[in-house]
């Protein structure tokens, strides 16, 4: 049986940041898998 797109997307578990383990305050299907605190401190 198939599902809708949106309640796949809705059902998905919150993403977490590959280095600190936090998770990412952002829409779960973007591509990116660093939170922000992490990709500002690599600039630096």
């Amino acid at each position: 049986m198939l599902i809708k797109m949106t309640e796949f997307l809705k059902n998905l578990p919150a993403k977490k940041c590959v280095e600190c383990q936090k998770e990412i305050e952002e829409q779960h299907e973007c591509y990116g898998n660093q939170c922000n605190s992490c990709l500002e401190s690599q600039l630096r």
